[in-house]
C-alpha cells in the first residue's frame, strides 16, 4: 500500500513537471519548430525534475542535521545558500550535458529558461523552507502541549497516590504505634512524612529533577514503608552517576507499584533494587505476585503514565522486562530535557 501511494505521488509529480515544462517552453519559444520545441521542452523537464527532487532531498537532509526548532536562523540561511548553489550548479551541468548530447541549441530561449527556472526555484524553495519551519514549529508546540498534559496527569496521579486515604491510614496507623513504642522513631517518622509531602508539592511544576534530589526523596519514602513492613521489605539503592536527571516521582511510583503488586511477608520478603545500568536507571524487584490486586493500581495506569512522560522527555523508550522471576523497569537517563 505504501509503495502504491509513493508510485502514485511520483506519477502525479511527473505529470505536473511535464505540464509546467510544456507551458514554460511555449512561453519562451512560441514560434519554434517542432524539433526545437521538443528539445527545449525535454531540457526544461529534466531541469525541473533535478531541481525539485534535488532541493527536496537536500532540504530533508539539512533538517536532520540542523533542526529547525533549535537553530531556525542558521537552518534558514544555510538552506537558502545550499538551494542557490545547487540550483546554479545543476542548471549549468544540465546545459553542458544537453548541448553535448543534443543537436538542438538552446539559444536565447535556453537563457530565458535558465534564469526563469532559477528564479522560480529559489522563490519556491524559500516558500518551502518557511513552510517546513512552520511545520516543525507546530509539531514542537503540539508535543510540548502533549507533554504538559502528560506531566500534569502524572503529577496528579503521584499526588493522589500520596494523599489517598489508604496511604494516610497506613501512615497514621504506623505513627500511632510508634508513639507508644519509640518516640524518637515517631519524631523521625513525622519528619520523613513531611519531607515526602514537601517534595511532592515542590516538584509538581517540574519536568525533570536531578537524580540526587529524587534519591533523597526516595529515602524518605522508603523509610516510611520500611517502618511499616520491617524486615519484610528490602530496598537497595546504588546509582553511580549523580549528574543525570529523571522525571520527578517516577522512581517512587515504580517502588509503590512493586509493593502493591507483590507479596511482602516474613516467608517471602520483597527485595527492590534501584541502580544505574548503561544509560538507564533501573527499578527491579523479585516477582512474587499477589493472587489478586484490587483498586486503581491494578490497571497499570502508573507505568503507562511514566512511559508516556518519557516518550516526550527522551529519545529512548522506557523498557519493561520480566524474566527469571524478576520484574524490572528501565528509565532512560536524562542529561537535559530533550526535544
Amino acid at each position: 500500500m505504501k509503495a502504491r501511494k509513493l508510485f502514485i505521488k511520483e506519477l502525479r509529480d511527473l505529470f505536473l513537471f511535464v505540464m509546467v515544462s510544456l507551458l514554460q517552453t511555449y512561453l519562451v519559444c512560441p514560434g519554434c519548430d517542432p524539433d526545437r520545441f521538443f528539445g527545449i521542452a525535454v531540457f526544461t523537464l529534466l531541469m525541473w525534475i533535478v531541481l525539485w527532487k534535488g532541493n527536496s532531498h537536500l532540504s530533508e537532509y539539512l533538517s536532520k542535521k540542523i533542526p529547525w526548532i533549535q537553530f531556525p536562523m542558521k537552518r534558514f540561511l544555510i538552506g537558502i545558500l545550499v538551494t542557490v548553489t545547487f540550483t546554479v550548479m545543476a542548471v549549468l551541468s544540465l546545459i553542458a550535458l544537453f548541448e553535448y548530447f543534443s543537436t538542438v541549441t538552446l539559444g536565447e530561449a535556453g537563457t530565458y529558461t535558465l534564469y526563469g527556472s532559477i528564479l522560480i526555484t529559489i522563490l519556491i524553495s524559500v516558500f518551502l523552507h518557511a513552510r517546513q519551519f512552520l511545520f516543525f514549529w507546530r509539531k514542537a508546540s503540539f508535543e510540548k502541549e502533549m507533554f504538559e498534559k502528560e506531566s500534569i496527569a502524572a503529577r496528579y496521579e503521584s499526588l493522589k497516590n500520596q494523599v489517598s486515604p489508604h496511604f494516610l491510614f497506613n501512615s497514621l496507623n504506623t505513627l500511632t504505634n510508634l508513639v507508644y513504642e519509640d518516640r524518637d522513631k515517631a519524631v523521625k517518622f513525622i519528619k520523613q512524612l513531611s519531607e515526602v509531602y514537601r517534595y511532592v508539592l515542590d516538584t509538581r511544576e517540574k519536568e525533570v529533577v536531578p537524580i540526587e534530589e529524587e534519591l533523597r526523596f526516595l529515602e524518605s519514602y522508603v523509610f516510611l514503608q520500611q517502618i511499616r513492613f520491617g524486615n519484610r521489605l528490602k530496598v537497595e539503592i546504588s546509582v553511580d552517576d549523580m549528574n543525570i536527571k529523571v522525571a520527578p516521582l517516577a522512581l517512587q511510583m515504580l517502588i509503590e507499584n512493586a509493593i502493591k503488586h507483590n507479596i511482602v511477608s516474613e516467608a517471602e520478603p520483597l527485595t527492590i533494587k534501584v541502580y544505574s545500568d548503561n544509560g538507564f536507571v533501573v527499578v527491579e524487584n523479585d516477582l512474587q505476585r499477589k493472587a489478586s490486586v484490587h483498586g486503581e493500581a491494578s490497571s497499570g495506569v502508573g507505568l503507562l503514565n511514566i512511559s508516556r512522560r518519557y516518550q516526550l522527555l527522551s529519545n529512548e523508550n522506557v523498557q519493561v522486562i520480566e524474566a527469571n522471576k524478576k520484574f524490572a523497569v528501565k528509565l532512560p537517563v536524562l542529561k537535559e530535557l530533550q526535544a
